[in-house]
């Protein structure tokens, strides 16, 4: 007897609402949920796909732990124990910071990854603190630190109600959208052009997205804070700026006018091998639109200048008044973000707070630069002790990173490691112990994150599909007791840390003015919340305290989990509302648009107009059917287009003498791989492209479809010596290679 169940898609940032089909325990369809108030019933191959993802075979049931060499299945208590007796010593001995912590991609996709992660650094001390933020958005974070004095502000472009969109670095019609939830963004551009809007993309590929496009300009890679900075610089050469509403919120007008006075359209034309007509003719079109937006994603971020372009993509919502306003770039409003405090002057955002041990990298938002895991782990200095241990959470850095091979070979060198993770992929193949959490049919799920990026207000909560199987153990559970394990309190209920967390955040919340609870018992409280376990007790506390909470009570209408049960397609909070100066937490209450950070970096953008790199660069790619690493085992989603081959323009194989499906050598500064070729003008010429995510050839790894057809790592033809400085991004697009045909034998 078949059942339905509803269910928020975990797999990519749109957050699609589905409708399963169920029969017994095992998901054997999906589709679009028509009455979701986010998706409307949209749905991509991925989400279509989720009773594959969910029942890969290739899924590990029980704990693994590594006995006399070899990972062997174990009791959860024999797996706990051994955490607890591998990470203990480790910090007794050596201290907090010699254990590492590495949370992945798939951790944000998850209520246990946005609930308990931080509770566990906290618990250990360490500031040995690796995420992918680092090989992917860290520059956004970094430049809305600097602009709003929070790193988490992030404005979003307003998709249903701008006129004008220019995309840079950004592909949604393959992602789904990055730092833009947006169910259905191929719907919300093509919607866009049929008001008569304009669409402009700044690729150099001619991606889906860009075949879209009014416009597309294929730029040379890793010029793009170039040619914003000309943008800018003619918005106040030709008197075009218009800060409107905005004015009053602004400091550093005049100074970011001198700032960019060199980055004249004519001084950028070559590096970015863009025409200065062309570049005035961008910023005078997003002058004159009634709304626009400017939106930077990935392809703007992995590149040398990362937080400088981030930086100028706010500068010009700014600088034409379409920041925080209806049809430009607004910031959400998330259900379960803290109770919004009266505006006014905050704490700011620092950076370099501390540094990575051996190379000296600066901390942005708590974290180091992924890139410099494997010389944290291999590397002895006189500034204290190597990582000696790791705790590594939904992460795969032996492909994500740059370098993989140096990390591979760090990984087999650490006194422990546990891995959180449903797989034995390239990197949890070297941990001691293995937990895995179950499929996500059988986890609740709140995006928790992704709402805070949504280009709509809502909040919607799905219950496990499935009961757990016997034998697994939530995921919630396993991130608790891990907890628990590392941090000295092995043993203790796994409820403790939910309990913990509920008694600091009510404690806080009774001694703030602004607060709905402001006065009140924090144990009485706490006795009011409800739900069925500790996680859904937290997500209680957060609507009830959020902008749009009951407040125990203080607000009857408001938000509760209760409420919130009670409409399982979700709740609409409506379209996304202009909100300076409230969200604003730099030292002057008011938008710095020149923080010293940025402009001490200005003058390596200066010389970088001077230069002009010969021969071929890299860029990566993402296909719609996979994320990241972590779907090429699902036999559903791999295939067609979604292929580990070389992109190259028929002139520059031509050229090289390469042919159409004929493996090629690519070599750069971390080494060389062999590709079929693809020999396409999606690419412009001097470009080359390799999707992220691949190499699954590697021993000791239980992937049995991935394997049958691995692809190459495109992470290992880099050293990891190339950051963005602010960020510690590693730079992975506009990246210079050598390629060649391989010769027959």
């Amino acid at each position: 007897m078949s059942r339905t169940a509803l269910r928020i898609c975990p797999l990519c940032e749109a957050t699609c609402g589905l409708t399963l089909t169920i029969e017994g325990t095992k998901v054997t369809g999906a589709r679009g949920d028509r009455e979701d108030v986010f998706s409307k019933g949209f749905i991509c191959p991925k989400g279509a796909s989720f009773g594959a993802v969910d029942g890969d075979p290739d899924r590990l049931r029980t704990p693994l732990v590594r006995r006399d060499g070899e990972l062997r299945e174990a009791t959860w208590e024999e797996a706990f124990d051994a955490v607890a007796a591998g990470i203990r010593p480790v910090v007794e001995r050596y201290g907090a910071n010699s254990v590492g912590v590495v949370l992945g991609n798939p951790n944000v996709h998850t209520m246990a990854g946005a609930l308990y992660p931080g509770v566990l650094i906290a618990g250990l001390g360490t500031r040995s603190l690796f995420t992918a933020s680092t090989v992917d958005q860290m520059p956004k974070h970094v430049s809305s630190g600097l602009l709003f004095g929070d790193a988490n502000a992030i404005p979003v472009p307003d998709l249903d109600h701008t006129g004008h969109l220019l995309l840079i670095g950004a592909n949604p019609l393959e992602s789904n959208g990055s730092l833009c939830t947006a169910a259905d963004f191929p719907g919300k551009l093509k919607a866009l052009k049929a008001r008569g809007g304009t669409l402009t993309v700044i690729d150099p590929r001619r991606t889906r997205t860009a075949r879209l496009a009014d416009r597309h300009i294929a730029i040379r890679p890793g010029t793009d804070a170039l040619l914003l900075a000309a943008m800018t610089r003619t918005l106040f050469e030709e008197h075009l700026v218009d800060l409107g509403a905005l004015a009053p919120h602004v400091d550093g007008l005049d100074e970011l006018a001198e700032a960019v006075r060199d980055f004249t359209p004519e001084a950028v034309s070559e590096a970015c091998d863009v025409d200065a007509p062309t570049v005035r003719a961008l910023a005078r079109e997003l002058a004159a639109a009634p709304t626009a937006a400017v939106y930077g994603r990935i392809g703007s971020c992995t590149v040398p200048h990362g937080t400088l372009a981030s930086w100028l993509v706010d500068v010009l919502n700014i600088l034409t008044g379409n920041l925080d306003r209806p049809g430009g770039a607004l910031f959400p409003q998330a259900a379960t973000d803290r109770t919004p405090r009266p505006a006014g002057p905050g704490r700011g955002f620092r950076l370099a707070r501390w540094h990575s041990r051996v190379s000296g990298h600066p901390e942005a938002k708590g974290e180091l630069p992924l890139s410099a895991l494997a010389e944290e782990i291999d590397t002895a200095t006189a500034q204290g002790e190597p990582v000696r241990a790791l705790v590594a959470v939904a992460a795969n850095p032996v492909l994500s990173a740059p370098d993989g091979d140096r990390l591979d070979k760090a990984l087999g060198s650490l006194d422990f490691m546990v891995s959180v993770d449903p797989y034995l992929n390239e990197t949890s193949r070297h941990a001691d112990v293995v937990l895995p959490p179950p499929p996500p049919s059988q986890s609740p799920h709140h995006d928790f994150a992704f709402n805070t990026l949504a280009v709509r207000n809502q909040v919607r909560y799905s219950r496990p599909a499935v009961p757990l199987e016997p034998g697994r153990m939530a995921e919630t559970e396993i991130l608790a007791r891990l907890t628990l394990a590392a941090t000295g309190m092995h043993g203790a209920d796994p409820s403790a840390v939910d309990d913990l967390v509920i008694g600091q955040t009510l404690g806080k919340a009774v001694t703030e003015a602004h607060s709905p609870v402001h006065g009140r018992d924090p144990e009485e409280l706490a006795a009011r919340l409800t739900g069925e376990s500790g996680p859904e007790r937290r997500l209680d506390m957060m609507l009830r305290l959020g902008p749009y909470g009951d407040g125990f009570g203080a607000r009857p209408d408001g938000l509760s989990l209760a409420r919130l049960l009670d409409h399982p397609h979700g709740i609409d909070l409506g379209p996304l509302q202009s909100r300076l100066p409230q969200p604003l937490r730099t030292r002057s209450g008011r938008i710095e648009l020149l923080p010293r950070p940025i402009a001490d970096d200005l003058p390596r953008l200066r010389e970088a107009a001077r230069q002009r790199t010969e021969g071929l660069v890299l860029v990566g790619r993402r296909h719609l059917r996979s994320n990241n690493s972590w779907m090429h085992n699902v036999p559903a989603l791999t295939g067609g287009t979604n292929r580990c081959t070389l992109h190259i323009h028929p002139e520059d194989a031509e050229r090289l003498g390469v042919r159409d499906g004929a493996p090629v050598r690519v070599k750069g500064a971390g080494g060389e791989v062999t590709a079929p070729a693809e020999v396409t003008d999606g690419v412009r010429r001097g470009v080359v492209s390799l999707p992220h995510g691949w190499g699954h050839d590697r021993p000791g790894t239980r992937l049995s479809h991935a394997a049958t057809d691995p692809g190459v790592n495109v992470n290992q033809l880099l050293d990891g010596s190339l950051l963005d400085p602010l960020s510690g991004n590693a730079v992975l697009n506009g990246v210079p290679v050598e390629v060649a045909p391989v010769a027959a034998r």
